[in-house]
């Protein structure tokens, strides 16, 4: 994500902060507040340029090792990956973590296939970008029986339409459900979980793309693939073990971020494929409570709540101590006697 992106990211911000403000000396100051905050984000984030392992292949249940392929390598399932720099893996050290490979492994073992892994994710895509990695797999051949698309950060950072955004990504999503594919969006994760981006951008940058996971949702269930609301699934974990939940950049996801995320997509992927045998899959949540509970409006009400329960507990206190008192003197042992 290049420095414009926040650029034009924080100039959207400022407006929606002093919207209804008259005075340009606020709206300014508001800016320059939120431009410094967007250059010390990316001094913190940096600007991770490294490939992703290489990590496509034939994945049997299982196998320790994945099968190079060749056109002669069999296989059952043709599983694609689609998106930004989450899909492609960008924060793993080893082929093992990329989110492409450990949900290869997962539908493997859950459906007893040799699923095939192709990657067509580019680091720093947003929707845009979705048509031409659509075009290229066409153009590779024919396409695949399920894909995995991974988009959204971008768009949010890139200040890009919410609106032009969901709908770039349900024509995607349309074009391979039009040849028979299973496709499953994890939809935009909750920004406000990175907590390398200082407040208040980040709750911005939050709400922006929470807006988004819910357009996303929209538009992909609608031209027929199934969203996986990963904002609220992800965030409580990411927020409770940042330092495990994220790699070194302090912004995408480590091997176990991208693991949690396998988990929850896979169930979805493989119920797609009329695979899933694991019971009941839940209700998807699409707002994340986790980040939610954050918020400075939020902590002010859970505050004032416990003041007034507490408040509510002292007055009542002294009545419930001689109700206490007068059922310990009904109960002991001698009480008549000694009235007597």
């Amino acid at each position: 994500m290049p420095k414009r992106t926040w650029q034009s990211g924080v100039k959207a911000g400022a407006a929606a902060v002093v919207a209804g403000s008259s005075a340009g000396t606020l709206s300014w100051a508001a800016y320059s507040y939120l431009m410094s905050q967007a250059t010390a984000a990316r001094g913190v984030i940096g600007h991770n340029v490294a490939k992703p392992p290489e990590a496509d292949g034939v994945y049997s249940p299982g196998a320790a090792v994945p099968e190079r392929w060749l056109r002669t390598t069999p296989y059952e399932v043709h599983l694609m990956i689609f998106g930004d720099s989450t899909a492609a893996g960008v924060g793993c050290l080893s082929a093992e973590e990329v989110p492409g490979v450990q949900i290869a492994r997962r539908l493997a073992d859950e459906t007893g296939k040799r699923i095939r892994l192709s990657t067509k994710a580019i680091g720093g895509a947003t929707s845009r970008g979705l048509s031409g990695q659509v075009d290229a797999m066409f153009v590779a051949g024919p396409p695949p029986d399920a894909a995995v698309i991974l988009v959204g950060a971008n768009d949010v950072t890139s200040k890009n339409s919410i609106r032009a955004s969901a709908r770039r990504l349900g024509e995607a999503v349309e074009r391979l459900r039009a040849h028979d594919c299973a496709v499953v969006v994890g939809t935009c994760p909750d920004l406000g979980v990175v907590t390398a981006i200082p407040q208040p951008l980040r709750t911005v940058v939050r709400t922006w793309g929470l807006r988004l996971a819910r357009a996303q949702a929209a538009a992909t269930s609608a031209a027929g693939g199934h969203p996986v609301a990963l904002a609220d699934l992800l965030a409580p974990e990411f927020l409770a073990a940042p330092d495990r939940m994220f790699s070194s950049d302090h912004f995408h996801p480590s091997a176990a971020g991208y693991e949690l995320a396998a988990i929850q997509i896979v169930p979805v992927l493989a119920t797609a494929l009329g695979m899933w045998h694991g019971g009941p899959l839940p209700d998807l949540p699409e707002v994340s409570e986790a980040a939610e509970s954050r918020k400075l409006s939020t902590r002010m009400t859970a505050s004032l709540n416990r003041f007034l329960w507490r408040r509510n507990v002292r007055r009542r206190a002294p009545a419930r101590l001689d109700e206490l008192l007068a059922i310990e003197e009904a109960s002991a042992p001698g009480t008549r006697r000694v009235a007597e």
